[in-house]
C-alpha cells in the first residue's frame, strides 16, 4: 500500500515538473493560448491517472467483507484493524444470538401462561402480546404493532392503561361476554423515565361469583342468625321484667328451647360446610356400608316421618365405599329429612343403594310438592329458597342441600336432581375405590 501511494505521488511530481517546464518554454515563445491549453489538458491528465491510482489503492478496501474479514485478499497494514473488527463480529453475533434466545424462550413460557400478558411501549404500541391476553379478551390475534386499545376500547380499561403510563399502577375488573377479567397494569420506569407498560389479564370470573356467595352468604347467615337470638332476647326479656302471666311461663319456655334449637342446628350446619370447605383438611377415610348407613339414618328420622305422616322404604343392595362416615351420615341424613319436609302428608319417600361399574349410587325419592325445572340449578346454593314464603313455615337452616352437595364434591362424586311431576328424585355417584 505505501508503494503504491508513492508510486501515486512521484509520477503526479513528474508530471508536475513537465508541465511546468513546457508551460515556461512556450512562455519564452509568447505563446499564451497554446500554453493554457497544454495546462488544462495536463491537468485533466494527472487528475484522471490520480483517481485510476487512487481507485486502484481503495478497491481492495472497499471489497472487503467486514463481517467475515478476509486476511489475504487486503492489505497487510490492516490485518490489525481488520482482527479487532472480526472479535467485535464475534461478541456481537454471541450478544444476538442470546438475544434471540432469551426472546424465544419468553415467547414460549408466555404462550404456555393462562394468564395474558402484554408488553407496550410509552406510545401504548404492542411490543409483545401472548395468545392467552387475545383469548381472554374475546379479540382476533394481535401482533406486534399494534395499539394495545386494539384489546379493548373500553373506557375502564383505556383508564387504566393511561393510569400506568401515568406513572401509578393501575387495576380494574372489566366485564367481557366471555366472563370477568381483572386487567393490572403497571408502570415499567428506569431513573423516573418511563419505557413501558407491564399489562396483566387474569380470569377471575369463578372469583367473582364466589365473593358474591360470599357476601350473600355473610348476608343470609347474619340474618338467620339475628331471627332466632331476636326472638329469645325478647322473651327472656318479658319474663325477666315478669310480663309473661305464671301459666304461660311454660310456653314462652318452650319458644326459647325452640329458638335455641334452631340456632344450634344452623350453628351446627354451618360449622359442617366450614370443615367440608377445609380441602386441606386431613380425610379420615373408613370403610362405609351404604346400605346399613341409610337404615341408620331412616331410623333416626322415623319420628319425624310419624309426626308428618310420611312413609319410609330402604331398598337395594349392600354397597361399600372408603369415605367419611360422619360426612356421608349427614349427605344421607340432610336429603331424607328434605324428602320428609317437603313432602305430602300421607306421602313416602324411597332411598335406593345400588352400584354400577366403579361407582355407588344412592338415590332418594319422594312423593313431595316437587321443584320447578327452573329452579334446579340453583337448589344447592346455600340458603337458596325455592318459595321462601311456604320455606319460612317449614323449620330448616337453608343449608342442608348445600351441605349434600360438598359432601359428595369431598368424597369425588357428583348429585343432582331430577323434577318428576309427582315429587323429586336426588341422585348421588361416588367412586369405589
Amino acid at each position: 500500500m505505501t508503494k503504491r501511494i508513492f508510486m501515486g505521488v512521484f509520477i503526479t511530481s513528474a508530471l508536475s515538473i513537465i508541465l511546468t517546464a513546457v508551460a515556461v518554454n512556450m512562455l519564452n515563445d509568447k505563446e499564451t493560448g497554446v500554453v493554457l491549453a497544454v495546462i488544462g489538458v495536463m491537468i485533466l491528465l494527472v487528475v484522471g491517472i490520480s483517481f485510476i491510482i487512487a481507485g486502484k489503492i481503495v478497491k481492495p478496501i472497499g471489497n472487503i467483507d467486514l463481517s467475515q474479514p478476509d486476511f489475504n485478499r487486503t492489505y497487510k497494514e490492516l490485518s490489525p484493524l481488520l482482527e479487532r473488527l472480526r472479535k467485535q463480529n464475534g461478541r456481537v453475533n454471541r450478544y444476538m444470538t442470546e438475544l434471540t434466545d432469551s426472546r424465544e424462550q419468553f415467547s414460549m413460557i408466555t404462550e404456555k401462561m393462562n394468564d395474558g400478558i402484554v408488553i407496550v411501549d410509552p406510545k401504548t404500541v404492542i411490543l409483545s402480546c401472548n395468545s392467552a391476553a387475545c383469548n381472554l379478551m374475546g379479540t382476533e390475534h394481535i401482533s406486534e404493532g399494534q395499539s394495545i386499545y386494539a384489546l379493548s376500547n373500553d373506557e375502564p380499561f383505556r383508564r387504566c392503561i393511561q393510569d400506568a403510563m401515568g406513572g401509578l399502577r393501575s387495576e380494574i375488573v372489566v366485564k367481557t361476554d366471555m366472563g370477568d377479567r381483572k386487567v393490572i397494569a403497571s408502570p415499567a420506569s428506569i431513573t423516573d423515565t418511563l419505557n413501558g407498560v407491564v399489562v396483566f389479564i387474569m380470569d377471575v370470573t369463578e372469583e367473582q361469583a364466589l365473593e358474591k356467595m360470599r357476601r350473600e352468604f355473610t348476608s343470609n347467615v347474619s340474618h338467620e342468625l339475628k331471627t332466632p337470638l331476636t326472638t329469645i332476647y325478647g322473651i327472656s326479656d318479658m319474663l325477666a321484667n315478669g310480663m309473661v302471666k305464671a301459666e304461660n311461663v311454660a310456653e314462652f319456655g318452650r319458644n326459647i328451647r325452640r329458638e335455641a334449637d334452631r340456632l344450634i342446628s344452623l350453628i351446627n350446619d354451618i360449622v359442617s360446610l366450614s370443615r367440608l370447605d377445609e380441602s386441606d383438611a386431613p380425610r379420615q377415610w373408613e370403610e362405609v356400608e351404604l346400605y346399613g348407613l341409610a337404615e341408620e339414618i331412616i331410623g333416626r328420622l322415623s319420628r319425624t316421618a310419624e309426626e308428618k305422616t310420611v312413609s319410609a322404604m330402604l331398598e337395594g343392595e349392600q354397597v361399600t365405599i372408603m369415605g367419611d362416615r360422619t360426612v356421608l351420615s349427614e349427605v344421607l341424613y340432610n336429603l331424607c329429612e328434605n324428602a320428609i319436609k317437603y313432602n305430602r302428608a300421607g306421602g313416602s319417600y324411597i332411598v335406593r343403594i345400588s352400584h354400577i361399574p366403579m361407582k355407588a349410587v344412592i338415590t332418594v325419592t319422594d312423593t313431595g310438592i316437587g321443584i320447578p325445572d327452573e329452579h334446579i340449578e340453583r337448589i344447592f346454593e346455600r340458603f337458596y329458597r325455592v318459595d321462601k314464603s311456604r320455606s319460612q313455615k317449614i323449620k330448616g337452616t337453608g343449608l342442608g342441600l348445600s351441605i349434600v352437595k360438598h359432601g359428595v364434591a369431598y368424597h369425588k362424586g357428583t348429585v343432582r336432581c331430577v323434577n318428576t311431576g309427582d315429587g323429586a328424585v336426588f341422585i348421588v355417584e361416588l367412586p369405589v375405590k
